[in-house]
């Protein structure tokens, strides 16, 4: 297919798809407020023959079709080779919690050197997704950074269930701050960044920080976090029947994740309600319009203020949660990419000398 003949990513919606909206819209199907480049990567989601989640074993859920599935297929056909691809990778392997874990370290372009080191997190609600499906996130803030990113595997459930996955990002946090040099960071600049799920471990990683006397990180970023495990709140409600991520869907990764229904209580899970989430690092914490996970995202955000944490908090309309990796085709995701990167940079960049000694003394 010649550059001329392929379709177009950021053509006006065709007939099908308008009359699809006005039928999703009367219906009340929450996609239906999307925007069209969001959607059509949701159709295409659908198209490669995502089923269901919580219709299906969490083996059966591993081996679906993927919203980077769908991004993948939508460049394919549109010809749109990937942005950030000239951040280079090499798969290592850290001694997680319970024993050796995968891990992905990436590398932005440019002079070599020392860098500050990005802990990265991802999302699968504990239960499914790996290192692959989230490759373009870390990928994205490597290049938006000129930080080294170190995206860190964990044990899934229900083979290893809650918190697991959580003593897994805490021991991946000490293999960082420990190897820092041989990682090709400065040893003195960190943060911690983390997608859906991975939000929440990341957020917990910077509370065991403070608590366990470990370096602390310099940056926060939370992006559409799990933040708590009320499923009656408004976001839920609304968003009760979208996709990729809806309330059933939520409820099917608690029950693989947690032991019991007592668990909910745990303080790592509720956090809007029961963390102390005094002394963080400030924080950028995005939303997703088309998301259950929002308003819990939106209280986290307040109660991180109200504990005196710095918070630049984001919400982004008519996208669905997930869409902070679909940079290559979702305008809204190109623009959280770079507020990611900029807040990151602000409290990465290294301190001027004088001002260094100026704080020393």
């Amino acid at each position: 297919m010649s550059q001329t003949d392929r379709p177009d990513p950021h053509a006006p919606p065709t007939f099908g798809e308008r009359v699809t909206r006005i039928i999703g819209a009367v219906a009340g199907d929450p996609i239906a407020r999307a925007e069209l480049d969001m959607a059509r990567v949701l159709d295409e989601l659908k198209a490669l023959g995502a089923e269901p989640i919580e219709d299906l074993t969490p083996e059966e859920a591993r081996r679906q079709p993927t919203p980077a599935d769908a991004v993948s297929s939508l460049m394919a056909k549109f010809g749109i080779p990937p942005a950030d691809a000239d951040v280079t990778s090499h798969d290592v392997v850290y001694p997680g919690a319970g024993g050796d874990l995968p891990a992905r370290v990436y590398h932005p372009p440019g002079a070599a050197g020392p860098r500050p080191l990005i802990l990265y997190f991802r999302g699968g609600g504990w239960v499914f997704a790996d290192l692959d499906d989230y490759d373009s996130s870390p990928r994205a803030i490597a290049a938006r950074t000129d930080a080294v990113v170190v995206s860190a595997d964990f044990r899934r459930a229900p083979e290893h269930k809650f918190p697991a996955a959580h003593e897994d990002a805490v021991a991946a946090y000490r293999w960082v701050v420990e190897r820092a040099t041989e990682l090709g960071g400065d040893g003195e600049r960190f943060a911690i960044v983390g997608e859906s799920a991975g939000g929440n471990l990341a957020i917990n990683v910077a509370i065991a920080a403070r608590d366990q006397g470990l370096t602390a990180p310099k940056h926060l970023a939370l992006i559409y976090p799990l933040a708590g495990v009320d499923m009656s709140t408004p976001s839920f409600r609304i968003n009760e029947h979208a996709r990729p991520l809806n309330k059933a869907i939520v409820g099917w990764l608690l029950g693989h994740a947690l032991l019991g229904v007592d668990q909910k209580e745990d303080p790592r899970l509720d956090l809007v309600n029961r963390a102390d989430l005094h002394g963080l690092p400030p924080t950028t914490l995005l939303t997703a319009e088309i998301d259950p996970l929002r308003s819990e995202g939106h209280m986290l955000a307040d109660k991180l203020r109200g504990a005196g944490v710095a918070v630049n908090a984001v919400d982004f309309e008519g996208v669905a949660h997930g869409f902070f990796g679909m940079g290559d085709l979702v305008r809204h995701a190109r623009s959280a990419q770079e507020l990611i990167g900029r807040d990151l940079g602000q409290s990465l960049a290294p301190l001027e000398r004088g001002a260094r000694v100026g704080r020393a003394l």
